[in-house]
């Protein structure tokens, strides 16, 4: 792991020259600090899921209601993504993942004292999906692309691996909160885990390897490039650029699917179906946060794979995957856990966000320089594609009594994923 950049002598007030990384590259603390960030944030992506019954029950909101603020939460997750990629290219990583994870704890905590749908839609859904949009994955690409130049693939697994690793710590956690003190203090518990990680960040992290004088890992040393100004406009620039190719469209309607099939279904629905079919909230919640340990794994793999095999041809796989487990979890929703739903409990986690990795390598590959920002736009189809399903999720609960359609549309979707992903073409070298 170590890094040498060259030496040079430099001016005064020229910026710091580049000096000898130590036996350990200063790129994996920016990693690691990336990583805790991302579990301490991941508590408020845990709560939808068991809001859902608890609201219903004490302001009989029906779950259409109450699903169109998840998926007001989850469109401006992704909405706002591109526009935190090209403010932290203005402003630094520090200043907008601070700001973010503030506005975050405030909309959480604010819920307490709601008594309407509105206010439900106004913390939850539009300070809640503000500040998360403002991270998660498009910092988790913007470290990456300026610290790392080897071992990307990898980089962007485990960092896209922390959302479950806190999915893990936190779903457990306020499930129990839930069902024996209420959703209130489960809410305040949010608020407090996104407020502890913003001295981490304030604190250890750096915006560019050359603010302390390095290298990239695995790269030459480059000065850092000066803020870029007008951040909303590059962002806008950007998506008319990438819009008027092919491989954009192909990777936004995946990773819609990707979406609908994961945040926008899974973890908002599966505790509400499975409660339908008598399982007890605690034990519903316990195999998604079972799905969160298997995530780890599979993000990791995932990104180890995509640095040894053509991504599109991953992508494939894993959609294709994901679409034959949905079809079969409508059979396997019991009133207690049996090996099947363990097995697929299992095979679902190892596939949940195995797609982040190539999708990032092939926005890297088609959009170089500007691959932070396509990646956010196409992160903002996914979180489209959630919301639609978070919302009409629950409104085919409330229509039909059950969720069975949901799931086998889902099913369906991802077939039509895979077939999307190996329409991509290869960029010539």
């Amino acid at each position: 792991m170590t890094q040498t950049a060259p030496t040079s002598a430099a001016p005064t007030g020229a910026p710091r020259a580049p000096r000898r990384a130590g036996r350990i590259h200063r790129a994996w603390y920016a990693a690691a600090v990336g990583f805790v960030t991302i579990i301490g944030a991941a508590a408020f992506s845990s709560l939808p899921g068991l809001l859902i019954e608890p609201l219903h029950e004490e302001f009989d909101w029906s779950r259409g209601t109450i699903g169109f603020a998840v998926s007001v939460n989850l469109a401006l997750y992704g909405l706002t993504a591109p526009f935190a990629a090209a403010l932290m290219d203005r402003f630094g990583i520090r200043k907008v993942v601070a700001l973010a994870l503030t506005v975050i704890a405030g909309g959480s905590v604010a819920t307490v004292w709601m008594t309407r749908p509105w206010q439900l839609v106004l913390y939850w859904g539009v300070l809640v999906g503000l500040g998360s949009g403002s991270m998660a994955l498009a910092f988790a690409a913007t470290v990456t692309n300026r610290w790392f130049t080897a071992r990307r693939g990898l980089v962007t697994g485990i960092l896209t691996a922390a959302g479950a690793s806190g999915q893990l710590v936190f779903l457990p956690l306020l499930s129990w909160m839930v069902e024996h003190h209420g959703w209130r203090p489960a809410a305040v518990t949010v608020s407090l885990a996104a407020l502890a990680v913003v001295p981490f960040v304030w604190l250890l992290l750096r915006d560019h390897p050359s603010d302390v004088g390095l290298a990239p890992y695995g790269g030459a040393y480059a000065p850092k490039p000066a803020p870029v100004p007008g951040a909303a406009r590059r962002a806008v620039t950007v998506l008319f650029k990438a819009a008027r190719t092919g491989p954009f469209w192909l990777l936004a309607g995946t990773f819609a699917i990707c979406g609908a099939s994961t945040n926008g279904l899974v973890k908002t629905h599966f505790v509400p179906a499975a409660h339908d079919h008598g399982m007890p909230v605690t034990a519903a919640a316990g195999l998604l946060a079972v799905i969160g340990v298997f995530d780890v794994v599979g993000t990791i793999a995932s990104g180890w794979f995509t640095d040894r095999f053509e991504a599109r041809r991953l992508l494939a796989v894993y959609y294709a995957l994901r679409g034959v487990s949905l079809l079969f979890l409508p059979m396997l929703l019991a009133p207690s856990v049996h090996p099947p739903m363990v097995f697929f409990i299992v095979f679902y986690g190892l596939d949940w966000v195995a797609t982040v990795p190539p999708t990032i390598a092939l926005c890297r590959e088609h959009y170089g320089e500007d691959s932070a920002i396509v990646f956010g736009w196409v992160l903002a189809s996914h979180q489209v594609g959630a919301a639609l399903v978070a919302f009409l999720g629950g409104v085919a609960r409330d229509a039909f009594g059950s969720y069975d359609l949901v799931w086998y549309a889902s099913g369906g979707l991802c077939a039509m994923a895979a077939l999307m992903a190996m329409v991509i073409r290869r960029r010539p070298a």
